[in-house]
């Protein structure tokens, strides 16, 4: 988590009925096929048809911007291959603005509010595509929410130093989600995908049920008419349509009544729900596929990057290079505000450390694969010619940097022969101790600095707008002259792993919510 965050106060072939000799026109109408993300598309009939009926699709499709802070999108990290993570924000939003949205949900005094973002996970793909990890941010967590400006009508929307989470998205749109987020982690985030109650129950009616398990009975209801209504039998059972929402709602009932429980139950939907994509030989069926395709693309709104259906088809396409098994479910780790224990604060040090491995792109299954060997780089100049500019970084923690803590390193990097050392006392929201440069002639001093003061290898990248070298010391490096060796890196217990391809999760029920 950036420091800046959280100090202050707190988502084939041609159909064989339309099979043509010619083979110019067999690429124009083709099966999609989504998982990851219960997404899939079908392009059918002949060509003309099919690109009739892609252009229909496009046009499902609402779209908005990708970013509406005043912060530019941080840089990924490339591996040592060139390859960089992907990372896309799913988001749920509670809008009651249509009449299909207020049936599912709320009341008349909620049309024409701000829509809420009630669900929020981070999907972070590894640079490799050999993993994938989710983090999902619980609705009632306070933290910081950045200045935005809504695209449609320029209102501004001013900085809130702590607020709801779910707030951001009625501050101009998920472009506002999408900058809490960066400013929240540091992560880039590249993509976002939200969908509303009525898009949630249209896709589970068209994927046909999602198991699910309770352990004993459930009814999401309280005397005064809280709840999400949810009413199931022990065991497993498949939920789609308006049950599947009552499900993805449900907080009065599971575990400890939080918000958390319910982030643990869409975690056991969602790994359910890949896991049935995947293996369900019906959606190889035409009519299938084309309700499913009809109800993805209808359902959601997409950032521009994802704009038309090519491009959905081509992010699935990465998505399905992870294997189930190696999809792990995260929820950020919290702990109750003192101000108010109706709300969550992000537990400072499993936070850090959750947040962190994801943005180094550390595999949180532990099964991280053999690293490619660096890329060959022009070598360093000399070191009393290479410029070096220090900075004093907000950090990966959640701690304010050490006093002059820039200063002193600028001083170890000249006794270290690099004379052309300095101070940069510029403003950085760099979520880490890291040496930035740009233009790949600069690799080399770069890979120099690091390696005078021990900062491993991979935090050493390439941005656009670095002048000379440029060091930013973080939290994570508060004192010594060495960057420390980093300790092994493991999930904190609090952040409630659950990996994609278990089977047998199934939900605690809390007490006086059982029939």
């Amino acid at each position: 988590m950036t420091g800046s965050s959280l100090r202050a106060k707190d988502t084939g072939r041609p159909d064989s009925t339309a099979e043509t000799t010619r083979p110019p026109r067999r690429r124009a109408s083709r099966v999609l096929r989504w998982t990851a993300l219960a997404l899939a598309l079908l392009l059918l009939g002949t060509a003309t048809a099919g690109y009739l009926y892609y252009r229909h699709l496009n046009g499902n499709l609402a779209k908005a911007p990708l970013n509406l802070g005043d912060s530019p999108n941080p840089s990924a990290t490339p591996d040592a291959a060139g390859r960089t993570p992907l990372n896309i924000l799913l988001i749920g939003s509670d809008s009651r603005n249509t009449a299909d949205d207020l049936e599912l949900g709320g009341s008349q005094g909620d049309v024409g509010r701000p829509p809420l973002a009630d669900v929020q996970m981070l999907v972070h793909v590894s640079a490799d595509r050999n993993d994938m990890s989710v983090i999902s941010l619980p609705r009632d967590t306070m933290i910081p929410i950045p200045k935005c400006t809504d695209p449609v009508t320029k209102k501004v929307y001013p900085e809130l130093s702590l607020a709801m989470a779910n707030e951001s998205l009625g501050r101009g749109g998920p472009g506002c989600t999408v900058a809490t987020w960066m400013r929240l982690t540091g992560i880039p985030v590249d993509h976002f995908m939200m969908v509303d109650f009525s898009g949630v129950v249209a896709m589970a009616d068209a994927i046909g049920g999602v198991p699910v398990c309770v352990e004993r009975n459930v009814y999401s209801h309280t005397a005064n008419g809280h709840g999400s209504g949810l009413r199931l039998k022990a065991g497993t059972t498949p939920v789609k349509g308006k049950q599947a929402l009552q499900w993805l709602r449900t907080r009065y009932g599971f575990e400890d009544g939080t918000d958390v429980g319910r982030t643990h139950a869409q975690h056991m939907y969602m790994n359910s729900m890949v896991r049935q994509l995947r293996a369900d030989a019906t959606l190889g069926n035409p009519a299938e596929m084309r309700r499913l395709a009809e109800a993805a693309t209808s359902a959601l709104t997409v950032d521009d990057g994802l704009g038309t259906v090519k491009k959905l088809y081509d992010l699935t396409t990465e998505l399905q290079k992870v294997p189930t098994e190696r999809i792990t479910m995260t929820t950020l780790p919290t702990t109750p505000w003192a101000q108010d224990n109706n709300r969550l604060v992000p537990a400072t040090e499993d936070a850090d450390k959750l947040v962190s491995m994801v943005r180094d792109d550390v595999a949180l299954d532990g099964r991280d694969t053999g690293k490619p060997k660096p890329k060959e780089t022009d070598p360093a100049a000399p070191t009393a010619e290479i410029t070096v500019r220090v900075q004093g970084g907000t950090g990966a923690g959640l701690e304010s940097p050490a006093p002059d803590r820039a200063g002193a390193v600028a001083g170890l990097l000249r006794d270290r022969g690099f004379t052309r050392a300095t101070t940069d006392r510029a403003a950085t929201t760099e979520p880490g101790t890291s040496v930035l440069y740009s233009g790949t002639m600069l690799r080399g001093d770069a890979l120099a600095v690091a390696e005078a003061l021990n900062i491993p290898a991979a935090r050493v990248r390439e941005v656009d707008d670095a002048r000379d070298v440029t060091l930013v010391v973080g939290a994570d490096w508060p004192s010594g002259d060495r960057f420390p060796e980093p300790a092994k890196r493991e999930v904190p217990k609090s952040a409630a792993v659950l990996g994609g391809a278990k089977t047998d999760a199934c939900m605690k029920i809390q007490e006086g919510y059982t029939w």
